[in-house]
């Protein structure tokens, strides 16, 4: 879409829906980086981007660009780590120099969240961020232990409680075979209260994959063993059978899913589960993604 004048570190991540977004990185890396299931940041080191230099950015993509520009999602892997003051200037900033800009969004983690108000997280809404992605992987405290995710059940359904009282959207990510064949039927069960519990406005699931290899996250659980698709799909219609979601637009359909789910929780549930099912009869007349083309 754009050429924009900003200093990118390689690689850069952004969720699926943000496609048509300028992605502005406000930091580089992740404030955490432990989980051991994922690669995303480890080339980098965390470090806060200089707050003269972001400025400078939206200023000068603002010159460029002026009225192009609707969608702005703040890198890299959670810009929410930055104190609510600096936030706030980068959130006038946009506003100022890109008018036309509609929602501002991030990632999150969890922990961010802990030292950050409901008051703080509303004046950051009032200033123009709209929506968060946090990835909770899984509401099953002993497969978070494992895979070293540095939250809780608790943490994590406090973090999204508190957004939502903020008036910030959530869009929430459930990682599909992360407990592996010991653990998927509590990995499904929880994971699904978790989102009961918090009723957030975006759900998506991706499916557990290792594109630079196991070796890591085997370290931490040598007895994992991973679901086969029939075993992918079982969980899967654990987890959206026991879901009771009033208002939430859910989406499977990441590249990593061999079957392609889309709807709205609650209305579609039934419907989904049907799909669901008729793809574990039938697997071979279920217009699955072919193993070529799944991947991160």
């Amino acid at each position: 879409m754009f050429d924009p004048p900003i200093r990118y570190i390689e690689p850069v991540y952004r969720p699926p829906s943000e496609a048509d977004s300028l992605i502005l990185p406000v930091t580089d890396g992740c404030s955490w980086n432990q989980c051991s299931f994922c690669e995303m940041y480890r080339s980098k080191s965390f470090r806060a981007r200089d707050e003269g230099e972001t400025l400078e950015m939206i200023r000068r993509c603002g010159e460029a660009y002026g009225e192009r520009v609707r969608r702005v999602f703040l890198a890299d892997g959670d810009a929410l780590v930055l104190p609510t003051r600096r936030l706030l200037g980068i959130l006038e900033a946009i506003r100022t120099h890109l008018p036309a800009v509609r929602r501002v969004s991030s990632y999150c983690l969890a922990r961010n969240l802990r030292k950050k108000s409901v008051a703080e997280l509303r004046e950051m809404a009032e200033a123009g961020l709209s929506l968060a992605y946090l990835g909770a992987e899984s509401g099953d405290d002993e497969v978070l232990a494992r895979v070293r995710k540095g939250e809780t059940f608790e943490t994590t359904r406090d973090a999204l409680l508190k957004l939502g009282e903020a008036g910030i959207r959530r869009s929430v990510m459930i990682l599909n075979g992360l407990g592996g064949i010991s653990h998927s039927l509590q990995h499904a069960e929880n994971s699904a209260r978790l989102l009961n519990a918090t009723q957030p406005e975006f759900l998506a699931t991706l499916v557990v994959s290792f594109p630079l290899g196991e070796q890591r996250f085997r370290a931490d659980w040598p007895q994992w063993q991973p679901l086969d698709m029939a075993g992918l799909f079982r969980e899967m219609e654990t987890f959206l059978s026991r879901l009771e979601l009033h208002r939430t637009v859910f989406r499977s359909d990441h590249a990593s899913n061999w079957l392609i789910l889309k709807g709205t929780l609650g209305s579609d549930k039934e419907r989904l589960l049907t799909q669901l099912r008729a793809a574990l009869a039938h697997p071979e007349s279920a217009h699955l993604r072919p193993a070529w083309a799944r991947g991160l």
